[in-house]
């Protein structure tokens, strides 16, 4: 490896550039490594957005309203809630610390009776006096420890004494411990009175609030994105060479917009197909016209040798000539019809017996498919046609499987090289090989085919044959 000297001639080089743009170099090369890893940052939350254009829109709607809600609520829980928690924890103990005053500077009778109702009345605290002994074991902190940890600071703070405190028994009693000299001074407060209680009004507000939004944002959403559903819809109809039904501009105004532009669009592509259709039948008629004439006068000549031959050459110029109209033509005007794939095969396997070649037709799946069907016969024409040149066995499977229509043509020809498989799909494209030897076709029977599976928004792909020759896979969705 010569990484080593790679390194060591980068180096050189830097080295001999100016003092200046060394210096440059060393101060911008951390901000290449930020950029570099902002980057590759960017490209994995690009991987993990989503694709599509409604759960995008929710992105952008949703996470500034959570990010916006959680701001809110850090702040309400730092500076408010928790404000408040140990203003009233102090409080709490402020009184506590006063009737532990009292009780050690004052002398009080044996049931302590006017501390208790002191407590009870002017600081709405539930006090007992307990016979001294050992506090209780430290219990379960609670989920929350905001409580128990702002009462116990303001204790240690404020009274110094040992304490034990129950926040989690009871849900609306604090209860409170202190281990004096001689007696375990025990308290019972109002959780209101240490803790702000109310805030989950707060939170239950801010969540109803964000569900209220976010349901709203989401059916308004639905409806701005259906529109461009229904446009992606028509222009995918379209490109199949169906008809987009029921279809007309809605939605917001660049909706609207990109509706019109595609509707003019389609209009001019149908105004323009309709043109040269229209061009080549009139070709068609006329060249027609004249081979009948050259048969009509040829027919007239008799038997002779010289005539067999200038019938075939008129024979195989009218074969080309309707293969090269067919390609120029490209897909037909026809239009898509729902059809039963079982008779659709059947009429199939017939014009093949007609044509001189058996076939071994087995279909599995749905029955029923939506193409144009005229057209398709074309291109599974092509398809057998070119099979049966070649070979002497062909086998068609057909399967309706999802949306998709799947057809296989295997044959037991010379097949073609791999290289060669998507050649042949070009116009005018002729292999030197065993599968073009005495056969001069013209070079567009593949290239029709392929034309017609794409104009129904499918493909044909060419493979290996389980009987040795070449296989053909049509593909169309329906």
């Amino acid at each position: 490896m010569d990484t080593g000297n790679n390194v060591d001639q980068s180096d050189d080089r830097a080295a001999t550039k100016p003092h200046w743009q060394q210096s440059l170099y060393q101060t911008l090369s951390p901000l290449r490594f930020v950029y570099e890893g902002y980057r590759k940052i960017a490209r994995r939350l690009a991987r993990l957005m989503p694709k599509g254009i409604y759960a995008r829109s929710l992105i952008i709607i949703v996470a500034p309203m959570v990010i916006l809600q959680s701001v809110l609520a850090f702040v309400f829980m730092e500076r408010h809630w928790q404000t408040v928690t140990n203003r009233l924890s102090t409080a709490v103990t402020q009184d506590i610390s006063a009737l532990i005053a009292v009780l050690e500077t004052y002398p009080q009778d044996e049931d302590y009776n006017q501390i208790v109702t002191l407590a009870k009345d002017k600081l709405d605290l539930n006090v007992t006096i307990l016979p001294d002994g050992p506090l209780p074991p430290p219990g379960p902190k609670p989920f929350f420890t905001l409580l128990d940890y702002a009462l116990s600071q303001q204790i240690t703070t404020l009274i110094g004494k040992p304490f034990w405190i129950d926040t989690v028994g009871r849900s609306n009693i604090v209860e409170i411990r202190i281990k004096l000299e001689d007696k375990v001074l025990r308290v019972f407060a109002r959780r209101s009175q240490t803790y702000a209680s109310n805030s989950h009004i707060f939170l239950i507000w801010m969540a109803g609030t964000s569900l209220v939004l976010l349901v709203v944002a989401i059916l308004f959403l639905r409806n701005q994105i259906r529109p461009i559903q229904r446009l992606a819809d028509a222009a995918e109809r379209f490109g199949k060479g169906q008809e987009a039904q029921n279809f007309r501009p809605a939605g917001a105004r660049e909706v609207r917009q990109a509706a019109h532009a595609f509707i003019e669009m389609k209009r001019r592509i149908e105004r323009q197909i309709e043109q040269r259709t229209t061009m080549l039948a009139g070709v068609s008629h006329d060249l027609r016209t004249i081979l009948t004439r050259f048969k009509l006068q040829l027919a007239i000549f008799g038997d002779e040798p010289e005539v067999a031959d200038m019938e075939r050459d008129v024979d195989e110029m009218q074969h080309m000539l309707e293969d090269y109209l067919a390609f120029a033509s490209g897909s037909s005007s026809e239009t898509a019809e729902m059809i039963n794939i079982e008779d659709f095969l059947s009429e199939l396997e017939h014009d093949a017996l007609r044509s001189g070649f058996p076939l071994k037709i087995t279909h599995t799946g749905g029955k029923r498919v939506e193409v144009r069907p005229q057209t398709v016969k074309r291109c599974l024409h092509n398809l057998l046609s070119n099979a049966a040149r070649y070979s002497e066995n062909i086998e068609l499977t057909s399967e309706r499987l999802g949306n998709w229509w799947l057809i296989i043509i295997d044959d037991d020809g010379p097949g073609i090289p791999e290289e060669e498989w998507e050649s042949v799909f070009r116009p005018f494209y002729r292999l030197d090989s065993a599968r073009n030897q005495d056969n001069p076709t013209t070079g567009l029977g593949l290239a029709i085919a392929r034309d017609i599976a794409r104009g129904h928004g499918g493909d044909i792909k060419l493979g290996e044959s389980p009987l040795g020759g070449l296989r053909a896979t049509l593909r169309l969705p329906s």
